[in-house]
């Protein structure tokens, strides 16, 4: 079976979309799911916002695993404008309603803050108030109009699992040498 590049184009009136417990649910595109947000960091946080990077990537050299329950594919954080602003980018195999829910679940299990705590108008109850931080990212989310998939609809998963057979022959291949 070929696999061929696939583009989607999002139309911007949302109201046709089927509507999730937080609005309306994005099509699944050959690139998946994901959003954007850009949003004004509180002045003076730019640093903490480094930092918190710098934790995470920390974090994630002792448990690789940490971000799994989110179904990442991607993520990119950008501070632009002299630091005066942010943008996140996600690109993941979930809808946004779970995706915003694991996330939620997965930094209170984890004890841990959130990153957006250093942007404006960000809610101070995001952990108890999994509502208030939807309609942040709702406020704050530019939707794509385009999105292109050079492997169309493939999940992380299945990323994960070609690579291990892959893997897994070039050890054969190696072994019969």
């Amino acid at each position: 079976m070929e696999i061929k590049p696939q583009a989607a184009v999002i139309p911007k009136d949302t109201a046709q979309f089927e509507q999730g417990k937080y609005g309306p649910v994005f099509p699944k595109t050959p690139a998946c799911y994901g959003f954007t947000i850009v949003a004004r960091v509180k002045p003076g946080r730019a640093d903490a916002m480094r930092e918190y990077g710098y934790a995470l990537a920390k974090a994630l050299d002792g448990d690789p695993h940490l971000l799994a329950p989110l179904k990442l594919h991607y993520l990119r954080w950008v501070l632009f404008d002299d630091d005066t602003r942010f943008m996140y980018q996600g690109i993941f195999d979930t809808d946004f309603d779970k995706y915003t829910e694991d996330a939620v679940a997965l930094f209170g299990k984890a004890g841990v803050n959130t990153a957006f705590e250093n942007l404006e108008g960000f809610p101070e109850d995001w952990r108890t108030n999994p509502d208030a931080f939807v309609r942040f990212v709702r406020e704050h989310h530019c939707p794509s109009f385009i999105e292109y998939g050079e492997y169309p609809y493939v999940t992380a998963d299945e990323i994960k699992k070609a690579l291990r057979i892959k893997n897994a022959l070039s050890e054969m291949l190696d072994q019969l040498q």
